[in-house]
């Protein structure tokens, strides 16, 4: 089978692979669509300290089950399922207290587990035992469904911060990412989101998709006095980091209220430290959370928005591209400014 793998030398390259063998304990997927986060575009860009190689890459994934070993129950062959990437143990601490995602042992597809930008996925009896597979309503497109995962995320990081009827939100970042968390924070009635984002192209793509958010330019300086401004003095109940940036924690720490709470939602590359301020933090009373992926129960839970139309996320998907042109869909990532790139390995290629 076609697949596209991270090589020991740290580059990517399509690859043809063994395709997984069915056993009584797994269970095999073929490929519908597959998605590409910011994770594997950090990957392609700079390489990965987190994947053993040689692996298949990719953890978004909606497919249909054509094998399912006996060890399993509650799915049968010819089901259309995504599948929750980070799995946990089920015995350490943090399993037990539900939070899979932080798991001391845990597991990740396309990190431990071989990946999805491939024909077919294993996926293993692990991720059945922990609840990891969910079912897709038949109403629910393929390219649809594989958005759930990277959503549920958001979800995980929006539990800690509490958004309310009446707060103000700043969220660092316009790409995919930046823009759920601002569908989801005026889901929870916030009465203002306010964008920041550097790049004008992307800052225009994202207002067209959200007509009723502010949008500010950093670089055009004042920042903290034009959100002051915009919060009536105050500065704003909650911000989010949504992209990879230091100075963005930064000014994320200035721009939020006393008593406010932040999210360090995007991670930054390489071993950078050193961006907050703990006097603002101590003096000013915020709560700073971190976030780390999903779980389970956050990814069916999206899945079930998306089937209710609670979510467009149609909206979001800029292009579709066979497998053998994936490389052309971390192009259009990099250099194209579209919003989420969808790879289909049944697609004929262009």
């Amino acid at each position: 089978m076609l697949a596209y793998v991270y090589d020991q030398a740290g580059k990517l390259s399509l690859q043809e692979k063994p395709q997984p063998i069915p056993r009584e304990d797994n269970a095999i997927l073929q490929v519908q669509a597959c998605s590409i986060c910011g994770t594997d575009l950090r990957t392609y860009l700079h390489g990965s300290s987190k994947i053993i190689p040689p692996r298949i890459v990719g953890h978004e994934v909606c497919g249909v089950l054509i094998d399912v070993g006996s060890k399993i129950t509650g799915v049968s062959a010819g089901e259309r399922v995504t599948v929750a990437p980070a799995i946990g143990c089920g015995d350490c601490y943090a399993c037990s207290r539900g939070y899979t995602n932080l798991c001391d042992n845990l597991k990740t597809i396309g990190f431990q587990y071989e990946g999805t930008f491939a024909e077919y996925l294993e996926i293993p009896f692990q991720a059945f035992k922990q609840g990891n597979v969910n079912k897709v309503a038949e109403h629910v497109a393929d390219e649809e469904a594989v958005l759930a995962e990277p959503i549920a995320c958001v979800v995980n990081g929006q539990e800690f911060l509490r958004i309310e009827k009446g707060d103000s939100v700043a969220i660092f970042g316009s790409g995919f990412i930046g823009c759920i968390h601002a569908e989801l924070a005026f889901l929870r009635e916030a009465e203002q989101v306010i964008i920041i984002e550097i790049a004008r192209n992307r800052a225009e793509q994202a207002q067209k998709l959200l007509p009723h958010v502010s949008m500010l330019d950093p670089s055009q300086g004042q920042l903290f006095e034009k959100i002051t401004q915009l919060t009536n003095g105050k500065g704003v109940n909650v911000a989010i980091t949504a992209c990879s940036s230091g100075q963005a924690q930064i000014d994320a720490l200035k721009v939020t209220a006393k008593r406010g709470r932040v999210s360090l939602f995007g991670g930054l590359p390489g071993k950078a430290t050193g961006f907050l301020d703990s006097n603002l933090i101590h003096y000013k009373e915020l709560a700073v959370y971190g976030v780390h992926a999903s779980t389970p129960p956050q990814n069916k839970l999206v899945l079930e928005w998306i089937a209710q139309r609670k979510l467009n996320v149609k909206k979001y998907i800029s292009r579709i591209f066979a497998l053998q042109n994936i490389e052309n869909a971390f192009h259009a990532l990099q250099y194209e400014n579209i919003m989420k790139a969808i790879i289909k390995p049944g697609e004929s290629s262009k």
